[in-house]
This record gives structure tokens, sequence and C-alpha cells, in this order.
């Protein structure tokens, strides 16, 4: 019999997990009935003892009871979506949790310029609540807490293995990041545990843009001192504490789990920029976590995010929903936030900046100023200094001019204001043009140009990941002084207005 078309994506693993038969509920049956006969597994696996013998005919005859039970109200009865052959988990060992699995809902995973990604498979309508796309039980998480009482999930760590006591060394509160590391690479060395199943979804050493894994040259390339020495700086860290814990005498289950420190570096950057951190309420504990979610890991950063997450707290699901009043066509890329931060705070955990970053800010030394309210005016500004944003109501045509970047802009620029005192217009004329020289001198301080940097990066020669997101990361910088000097020259034509 053909089966009607799914409205949702069940994923699992590359290869199927040993467990339990992913037991029914009321809320998921039409869906499940829908996509698989036999559904896959996903979980730990657990030990049973063997069904009980049935008892004879006879012995079940005189112990039933005929009499109805009493029911006031019945809820409708659903037919059973699993053939009769397959065994329901046990609902104990279900509330647990070991037996679930994620779902996506009307989305796809697809490779992109910046890696794995989540794309619409879809057209969504604007609707005016959020909507679901995507359930990841707390189970296929790495999960560890800043405070104590620690927990890991999944409970996967022997309490006599040596990570543990290397995990139990560190301070939850700076060194979050190691110790999650050393979970991870833990999780990797367990045959056929979900991360390891789960790792060809991760980026190679090669392919990882976190600067913790960028020689010295490609840092120049920043030509960022500060940002270059910090990273430096967290080099050593990571190194020496991985110097500290596999030394010589360290036995061969944890050396194999980091033989080098280049191993240790690469599991580092991946928590560094792939990991969340959020309130965890698990019984009678509210925790600070932080948790390397699968699948939500894919989610990529944008300031216009049309999507961010939900912990389910009843449930200890994390859920990623799309934003409300959201229109997204089929083939878009489902984006979160990730943080408000200038790009250096990007560089350094995420390997990553943007030209259009609002919250960017330069450091001007000139004395001269310009009017913050005719500024805000001419470009369609409103809200409060940390909260500003471009209101595209008010402009009268489309224009591609006015983005993050001219909102960083308004945001760093020296600024004065007077109460209800107005522009006078020379004066702001002469302020723009000393701003625009100051802009123009600091481009010239760079060893290269921005088409110079474009060309390196357009050109066909290999190119290490890291040396590549240095060169953006100038670029961008530079991108973001001659927007700022093409909107000061705007805002000359217009300030009569």
């Amino acid at each position: 019999m053909a089966t009607p078309a799914a409205p949702s994506l069940l994923l699992l693993p590359p290869t199927p997990l040993p467990g339990l038969p992913f037991p029914p509920r009321p809320w998921a049956a039409p869906f499940a009935r829908r996509i698989l006969s036999r559904p896959p597994r996903a979980g730990r696996p657990r030990l049973r003892e063997p069904p009980p013998a049935p008892p004879p005919v006879e012995e079940v005859a005189e112990e039933q009871d005929v009499t109805p039970p009493l029911r006031l109200l019945e809820p409708p009865q659903e037919d059973d979506p699993f053939p009769p052959e397959m065994e329901p988990a046990d609902p104990d060992f279900y509330r647990i949790g070991y037996a679930r699995m994620m779902r996506a809902y009307g989305i796809e995973f697809l490779e992109g310029s910046d890696g794995m990604g989540v794309y619409a498979s879809r057209d969504v309508e604007p609707l005016r609540r959020a909507r679901v796309i995507m359930e990841i039980p707390l189970e296929l998480m790495l999960t560890i807490t800043k405070k104590p009482p620690w927990m890991f999930f999944p409970d996967i760590i022997p309490l006599d293995h040596p990570i543990f006591d290397i995990i139990e060394s560190t301070d939850p509160e700076t060194e979050w990041d190691l110790r999650l590391a050393c979970l991870l690479l833990y999780a990797f060395d367990i045959e056929d545990n979900f991360w390891q199943l789960y790792g060809d979804f991760l980026p190679s050493a090669d392919e990882c843009t976190s600067l913790l894994l960028a020689p010295k040259e490609d840092l120049m390339e920043l030509e960022d001192q500060d940002l270059a020495t910090k990273m430096l700086k967290n080099q050593q860290r990571a190194i020496g504490f991985w110097q500290k814990q596999w030394h010589k005498a360290i036995p061969l289950k944890l050396k194999r789990l980091a033989p080098d420190h280049e191993r240790f570096l690469w599991a580092l950057s991946i928590v560094q920029s792939r990991s969340i951190n959020f309130k965890l309420r698990m019984g009678a504990f509210n925790q600070d976590a932080n948790v390397l979610a699968p699948y939500a890991d894919m989610l990529n950063h944008s300031h216009d995010a049309n999507c961010f997450l939900h912990w389910r707290f009843k449930d200890r699901m994390l859920e990623v929903m799309i934003k409300a009043g959201h229109a997204i066509k089929k083939g878009d890329e489902m984006t979160i936030d990730y943080m408000c931060g200038v790009n250096s705070s990007f560089m350094e955990r995420y390997g990553f900046s943007s030209p259009k970053n609002p919250w960017e800010l330069i450091n001007f030394s000139s004395a001269a100023k310009i009017h913050m309210d005719s500024f805000l005016s001419v470009f369609n500004i409103a809200g409060l200094h940390d909260e500003l944003y471009y209101n595209s109501a008010l402009t009268s045509g489309e224009t591609n001019f006015v983005d993050g970047g001219v909102v960083a802009a308004a945001r760093t620029l020296p600024t004065w204001s007077d109460g209800d005192v107005p522009a006078i217009p020379s004066v702001e004329r002469k302020s723009a043009q000393a701003l625009q020289e100051e802009c123009q001198t600091m481009l010239e301080s760079f060893s290269t140009t921005i088409q110079q940097d474009q060309e390196i990066l357009d050109s066909d020669g290999h190119i290490r990941k890291t040396r590549e997101i240095a060169i953006k990361y100038r670029l961008h910088r530079k991108l973001l002084l001659q927007k700022i000097i093409d909107a000061l020259e705007i805002y000359q034509d217009r300030i009569l207005f």
C-alpha cells in the first residue's frame, strides 16, 4: 500500500544505534504512521529479562473481570501506529528519555559556502505565533553544568574513569570549554556512540575556522594586535592544559583520546564555536549549562535571524522555532542570532566576522562630533542607543545602502545632542569631513587595500581556512570604514532637509 507524503522529517545519526523501539506517543502517532512502519532506534540499549511465559488460557479466563469500568470521560482511541510484532518500550524507561529521537519539520541540512546549514524545504507563511522546526532531546546532547551537583548528559562516564578526574579538577566557572572538550573527546572514543557517528558532520581541522588552530603567521594577517595576542594566549592555555593532563604516565585509555595537542585544540575549537549556554531545570535544580546540541549546531548566525532556541523544561527538549510573523521561502537558510558584540569577540569564539555587524565599534580620536538626531533621521534609524535599528517602514523607495554597517556608524560615531537645539548645517559638514578624513587615515594604515584583499580571497590558489578568515576580518573592518565614509557623504547632502 502506498504511503502518503510525510509532513515531517525524522532524523537519525548516520547508522542506527542500538536501543529500544521508539515508544508511541499520542501527539506523535500520526507522523510515525506516515513515515515508517518500523521506526528507527536511538538512545542507549537496555538489558531486560525475557518476558515471562503467558499463563494458561483457563487461568486468564478466571481472572478476567467482565464488569466494564466506569469512565465519565473516555479519551478517543487511536489505532496502533506500529505493527503488532513490535514490542512497545517500557513507559518508565521512556519517561527517563533514553529512547527518544530528534525530529525535524520542513527543513533539510545542506552544505553551503559556510559549511553545513539548515534550509527550508518548503514555503512558510507568516503566522502570529512561533512554530517548531526541530526538537532535540537532552539525551542526544553533551551537557556539562557549571556548578555542583555537576550533571553530565548523556551519562556515559564511569566514576572510575580517569577522564572524570580531569574534568573534576577544572574550574567550572572559567574552564567550561576545557571540561566540555574532555567530554567530547570521551564520547568520540565510545564505540557506536551517537557523537562518534555525528562526528561525520563536524568540520575537520582543515575546515575549522577557529583561530585556536591558526599558526602565528595567520594571526598576523588579522592586523589587530590585541586580538592576535589574545588568541596566542588562548592557544597557550589549551596546550598547557593538555601537557599537564596528558603526560607520559597517563593510562592508555586516556592517552588515545588526545594523543597530541592538535587533537585537543580541534575538540576545544568545536566546543567554543558550536556550543550554547542556557539554564537547565532538572528536578529541583536550576543550572547554568554548556551544551553541544546536535543538528541545532548547524544553524548559522545572522543579525536578522528568523529562528530562536527554546528550552522545554517538561520534556527536557531543545526546540528550534521560527519567529512569529516571518515568511520563509523554500531554499532560504534558517539562522539564529548568536550574540551581541563586536567582530573581535565573534572571531575569538566563533571564527567569523561581518561587515554588517550593527554592534561593531571604532575608536575615533578626533574632537569633531555630529548631531545625533539629525544623523538618525537621515537614515531612518530609531530606538535607544543600545537598541538602534533601521526603520524601513519610513523609506519611500527601496534602497540597499542602509544596513547593519550604517547602524554601527550611528552607534560608534562621536555625536552630540543638546535638548531641542537644532544642528547648524555648515558646522555639521565640517565635523563630517573631519570624521571622514580620520576614517581614510585608518584605511591607509592597513598594509593592503580593499581590492587587494578581495583579489586574495577570489584567487584560485589554495588558502588555509584560518588565513582566509583572518583576511576577511581585516577586510570587513575596511568595508565598515568605507561605509561610514559614504554615510557621512550622504549625511552632508541631506543635512538641510
